[in-house]
């Protein structure tokens, strides 16, 4: 971070165009160049558009495959539901981090700080507004949520390369994606994922609608049976993974940072939430009518799915987008490993490129040891997201505004469906309430015992959760000798 000299800017607004204008003034001049104009294309990515394609596809990855085992948990009913109220309340609690990310730019604006060469972190928003120990909770949160996000996506990538080559077990398999994982160092900053969210997000409508049309296409298994919701375990088990599925803004801030006007993200997210309920509810839907219980065996949709062509490249897409998605949850915390040691605003890619190695060093460790590709999506959710994306930024956004005077000076007021700051109180505990009673309390119980129950069957570091078992080898006769 920097400083620069003048007065106060009035507001937001006119913040973000003096930064932009200070920022190409320091860029140098515009390269007019095809090498200049394929850069920007390709790699230089802030737009509105840039954010959505972001958003969308980090918030639904693997994910997508486990959902069908959500609802043979729950049932129809509420499955739906609880993907619309999750939707719902994930882009309020978007909205609120989005609110308190332009309330603390906007603060440090007026001082003069200009964030040239530095990206916002959210446990940075909760110190500048709330203080110290805000920032350790959100830091602790989040770090260890987007830890665990990397390790459920290189799990499904093992799970899913499994179904189209298993000579090697799922555990070998984990090693050699982790091994790949280590190219992610070289991305700079979310700006520079343009290409990879643009294609990530074409890999994972594929996959959805693949698994909704071959699903309809296969029809019902013989004697299908639909008895969800059975065990108070299994329904709120599917519910805290559902609760994942939307709690993928743990990387909000940082999206934000890297739009030439992040003010609009609060609209980015809820448009992004809507495409991605057209690719969850139709595919878990039909894929559960077809399998019906079965699914309770198979957390991996795609392994009940008949081989064919489509389906292998259904699967090879889906290995591309986790690796991506991998990608998306270990960039902040390559931010945050840089600020620790000092090298953050360094303008040399390869000094940051090879101190950000060690982080993905415990992603690797916690993936083969726990391989419970399913069952740790909803233990993360109800330990992790809880917290991380729903409570804090809820219970902080309440605290920053308690006062008057801070309510009467906000940067951002309250929307236009609800103009009084009463309703957007009532609505933060309403939110805090359901997910500490539903989400920790239910969730956490049903989760943490399912997922006691796979280490019980399984073990730790499992070689191939879930396969199938092999056949056996049949023994080679003796040669007769006369």
């Amino acid at each position: 971070m920097g400083t620069r000299e003048g007065g106060l800017v009035g507001n937001y607004g006119e913040m973000e165009e003096q930064n932009q204008k200070l920022e190409s003034l320091q860029d140098g001049p515009y390269d007019v160049s095809m090498s200049g104009q394929m850069k920007r294309l390709l790699w230089h990515g802030g737009s509105v558009w840039d954010a959505w394609f972001s958003a969308a596809s980090n918030q639904v990855a693997q994910v997508l495959l486990t959902l069908p085992y959500s609802f043979a948990q729950l049932g129809f009913a509420s499955g739906i539901a609880f993907q619309f109220f999750y939707g719902v309340i994930g882009c309020w609690s978007c909205y609120m981090i989005t609110w308190l990310y332009v309330e603390y730019r906007t603060r440090k604006e007026r001082e003069g700080v200009i964030f040239k060469n530095h990206v916002i972190q959210w446990f940075e928003v909760l110190d500048g507004l709330l203080g110290r120990n805000w920032k350790i909770v959100g830091l602790v949160f989040n770090c260890t949520f987007l830890l665990f996000g990397a390790v459920i996506q290189l799990i499904a990538c093992a799970s899913n390369i499994f179904l189209i080559n298993d000579h090697l077990n799922k555990r070998e398999w984990t090693y050699i994606f982790g091994a790949c994982c280590m190219l992610t160092v070289l991305v700079p900053s979310f700006r520079n994922y343009r290409l990879w969210s643009f294609f990530g997000l074409i890999m994972i409508s594929y996959t959805a609608w693949y698994m909704t049309i071959a699903a309809l296409a296969h029809g019902q298994v013989a004697n299908v049976v639909h008895s969800a919701p059975t065990t108070k375990v299994l329904y709120f088990t599917g519910a805290t993974n559902i609760l994942y599925t939307f709690g993928g803004h743990a990387v909000t801030v940082e999206i934000m940072h890297a739009m030439y006007k992040p003010v609009r993200f609060k609209f980015v997210y809820v448009f992004a939430t809507l495409y991605v309920f057209t690719l969850t509810i139709p595919s878990a839907v039909a894929v559960y009518w077809a399998f019906g219980d079965d699914l309770l065996k198979h957390s991996n949709a795609l392994s009940l799915l008949p081989r064919t062509m489509a389906r292998d490249v259904a699967v090879v897409l889906m290995l591309i987008h986790q690796f991506i998605t991998v990608g998306f949850a270990v960039t902040p915390l390559y931010f945050v490993w840089e600020k620790m040691i000092g090298i953050h605003n360094t303008k040399s890619l390869l000094l940051r490129a090879v101190s950000r190695m060690p982080v993905i060093l415990p992603v690797w460790f916690f993936a083969i040891a726990f391989p419970f590709f399913g069952p740790i999506n909803s233990t993360v959710g109800a330990l992790l997201v809880t917290f991380t994306v729903y409570i804090i930024p809820c219970v902080a956004h309440m605290v920053v505004y308690r006062a008057a005077t801070a309510r009467q000076n906000a940067v951002e007021k309250p929307p236009f469906f609800m103009p009084s700051w009463v309703g957007v109180y009532l609505v933060n505990i309403f939110i805090v309430v359901w997910i500490i009673v539903i989400g920790i309390g239910w969730g956490g119980w049903a989760s943490v015992t399912n997922f006691v129950q796979q280490i019980d069957t399984f073990g730790v570091f499992a070689p191939c959760y879930q396969c199938p078992p092999r056949a056996p080898v049949a023994a080679t006769p003796p040669k007769l000798h006369a």
